[in-house]
This record gives C-alpha cells, structure tokens and sequence, in this order.
C-alpha cells in the first residue's frame, strides 16, 4: 500500500501526519509525504525518516491582494506537479494534514479520480474547533474528515469522523522525570514551568517570560524551562537561564512539566490531554477564524485549563494568574480533566478508518 501525506508550514500540521504515517508504516505501508521546500516540514519530515517531495503552493487569499495572480499560478504550477507525482506513486490513499499546501496535493488527486486515473480516497484531518480557509474549501473534495470529537462543522456533515487527534510515539510514554531534568539541565528538587512558543516561537509569551524573570516572579520551589522559537532565541536566553529554541522531540520537556504555558493550537492541545498535563493556554489572538480562541474554550469547559488572553498577557496578568494555577489541588484538577480529554487511541481509530476506506474502494 502506498500512501501519500500532504501538509506543512507549522508542527501541530506535521507531527499526527507522522504519528498516523509509522503507524502505517509499522503495517508495511510505502510512506511519500508532498509539502514545500522552504517551510518546517523540509526540516521535520526528513528527521523522522520519510521522503518529502517538494512542489509550489501559496496560501489562498482571504482578500483580492497585488499577490492574487502570484498565488494563482503557484497553485497552479502546484497542482500540475501534483498530478505528475500522483501519477508516479499511484497511492492508494491521500491523507491531507493542514497547510496551504494541500489545496494542490488535494485538488490533483480529485483531479485524478474525475478522470478515472484513480480510486484512492482523500481524506483531511481537521484538529481545530474551527476549520481554516484551506480546509473549508477541500471540504467538499475528500472522502472523509477526521478530528476531535466536537459536533463537526457544517461543511463537513456526514463526512465526519470523530476519531480523536494523533499524537507523536515517543510522547505516548515519556521518560523518567529525574532523567529528563538531567538532560535539560533542570534541577530536580523544583516544580517546572514549561513555556511553548509553538514552532514559529511566540514573542509576546517570550516577553512576558522575561519580565517574570526579571521582576523575581517565578514561584518560590518553581523553575521555568522555554522554548523560545528560533528567532528571539538569543534575545530570551540572555535573560533566562534554561531556554531552547526548538526541540524535535517533546518528551524530556514534558516529562518535566508539572505545568505547560502554550498557546491553543490542536496539536499542543492534543499532546495536554494525551499526556494529563495542566495548562495556562494563550490562543494566539491572529490565527484565522480565531480557530486557537475555540480550540482553548473546550479545554476551559472541560476545566482541563486556565485561559489568558493575550491582551491579559501583555498587560501582565499573568504572575497573579500563576500564583492561583500552581496550588497543589488546582493543578491536580486540571491534569485529571486533561487526561480525561485524552481518552481513547485516535492512532488506532484512524488506522480502523483507513481500513474501512481501502476495504470499501476494492469492493467498487
């Protein structure tokens, strides 16, 4: 069986792209994952051992802009690459993950079964509460559309399936904490604070991480361990003592955590409940659709999580806030509703949809 993932620009479109792909691969399955050459998943897709072949996308306009004609023809350029390499691998099945480089990958294999040069289904994973523009418009192109279990947007109506939100392998059973605090340089004696930018890094978190510090105001028997992004590394580590630009691999960070800061995107939150951990979740206040703001009310909901805004953020509510979520029954309560939010195997779900799908195109 050949399977082809397509998706990118950002961690929470690649790593259940990844966790889904071993666990194809662990069944024999051909692995080929599509994506650009100058976005994250040049990085993260190779590391985890599958090829990444890369086309021309742009992300879709929300307004006509002086780039409409440039996003057009990358697009179109996109999709003829696409139909080319569809045409090489002949896969059985098409599982988009996000990003705007799937709008191509999803339209040429739609392109393909119109012209009876394919049966294989397409499929998109939508982890968000609410879709993106990119998603929405694929909506009516695909075969099924996996997520959380929330009631499904309208767009997607009976094409639903609430099989849950993969997560990577190497976070479904993390490491010893006294290990873990070794590798990282933390001292095992104190609770730790684990801040998360995301992949692009968060610079409204990071500077309000550097005022904690400076200001004397992370809690007494507490540490602070950030991932910082890239980009303000060095303007972050100057300032605290345990930052990280960027780790491939969560595990050592999380087995940890006694706390997450981060912000709301799915995969993140995926990865809180699979793993029971407590948070202070800051949606990202520009995500599209303000999908991030949706994806954090259902933690809050749940009482999985404690929400501040960014605007709270900047205007520095956040010491307070710390003081009340770091009481010992507080974070209690919050990592039992996390976990509870994280029952079921959507790895296994997913493989049994993929099943049911291959098992329905050969009776066709």
């Amino acid at each position: 069986m050949t399977v082809v993932f397509a998706g990118g620009g950002t961690g929470g479109h690649l790593y259940p792209a990844i966790a889904i792909a071993d666990a194809l691969r662990g069944r024999g399955a051909r692995i080929t994952f599509i994506g650009t050459s100058d976005r994250l998943e040049a990085q993260i897709v190779p590391k985890a051992g599958y090829e990444l072949l890369p086309i021309a996308s742009r992300a879709l306009p929300r307004a006509i802009t002086r780039q409409l004609l440039r996003t057009i023809a990358d697009n179109v350029k996109g999709t003829m690459q696409s139909l080319r390499l569809l045409a090489a691998m002949r896969p059985e099945l098409v599982i988009a993950t996000g990003g705007y480089v799937c709008f191509p990958v999803a339209l040429a294999a739609r392109i393909r079964r119109f012209a009876h040069l394919s049966r294989a289904p397409i499929v998109l994973l939508e982890p968000n509460a609410e879709p993106g523009l990119t998603n929405r418009i694929l909506a009516p192109m695909v075969d099924e559309v996996w997520g959380p279990p929330l009631p499904p947007d309208r767009r997607f109506a009976r094409k639903y399936r609430a099989t849950g939100v993969p997560v990577r392998a190497s976070l479904r059973k993390l490491p010893a904490r006294d290990a873990a605090m070794a590798r990282l340089g933390l001292d095992p004696s104190l609770h730790t604070l684990l801040a998360i930018g995301g992949s692009q890094g968060a610079r409204a978190i990071n500077d309000a991480l550097i005022d904690l510090v400076t200001r004397n105001g992370v809690p007494s028997g507490w540490q602070l361990l950030a991932l910082t992004g890239a980009a303000d590394y060095d303007r972050v580590r100057a300032a605290l003592p345990h930052a990280v630009a960027y780790l491939d691999d969560m595990a050592d960070a999380y087995a940890a955590a006694d706390l997450v800061m981060a912000r709301a995107g799915a995969s993140t939150l995926a990865e809180l409940a699979a793993l029971g951990k407590a948070s202070i979740l800051i949606p990202y206040p520009h995500a599209a659709q303000r999908h991030q703001d949706a994806n954090a009310a259902r933690f809050e909901s749940a009482g999985a999580a404690v929400l501040l805004s960014d605007g709270e953020l900047q205007a520095g509510r956040m010491p307070a806030l710390l003081a009340q979520t770091i009481e010992p029954d507080r974070l209690r309560a919050l990592s039992a509703a996390a976990a509870s939010l994280g029952a079921g195997d959507p790895v296994a779900a997913i493989v049994s949809r993929v099943d049911a799908l291959l098992s329905r195109r050969s009776k066709q």
